[in-house]
């Protein structure tokens, strides 16, 4: 092999991984096309809830996206909450809910975060329920 092409050979040795990695950035880059989501409303507010009657939030969706959107996960801040939210793809221009159910055990003012991961740009969403629970009052018994 003379000096010239041995000179081809090393600079093609030499380039050729940075020409495949750049493809390969873009492949990925177009397979990472991320899926969009609407929310009709990031909050509830239940307003006075009696104690220990559980309550339901519904919080709407929509996929805008050319692409679809994946709910991964719904975590509630704490055991008093608790989130059902479909687990198939929803498809883009489709639309889905996410149920949170608040458990009402203790008298107050209340506000609890759940937290939605799924497969948008912005990773997740924090939705809000919040209210007053209101006690049981007991009656006195009168003589």
């Amino acid at each position: 092999m003379n000096s010239v092409n041995v000179s081809k050979v090393l600079v093609l040795m030499v380039f050729l991984p940075f020409l495949l990695s750049s493809a390969t950035i873009e492949q990925r880059s177009k397979l990472s096309v991320k899926a969009g989501i609407e929310w009709v409303n990031y909050e509830h507010d239940f307003g006075k809830i009696k104690q220990n009657k559980p309550v339901t939030a519904e919080f709407e969706f929509k996929n805008p996206s050319m692409v679809p959107l994946l709910i991964i996960s719904v975590k509630p801040e704490c055991g008093c909450t608790v989130a059902e939210f479909p687990k198939e793809p929803i498809k883009p221009g489709k639309s889905g809910i996410v149920y949170v159910e608040f458990d009402a055990k203790i008298p107050g003012f209340f506000q609890k975060s759940v937290t939605v991961t799924s497969n948008t740009e912005e990773g997740t969403t924090t939705l809000v329920l919040k209210g007053e629970v209101v006690g049981n009052s007991i009656k006195p018994v009168s003589d």
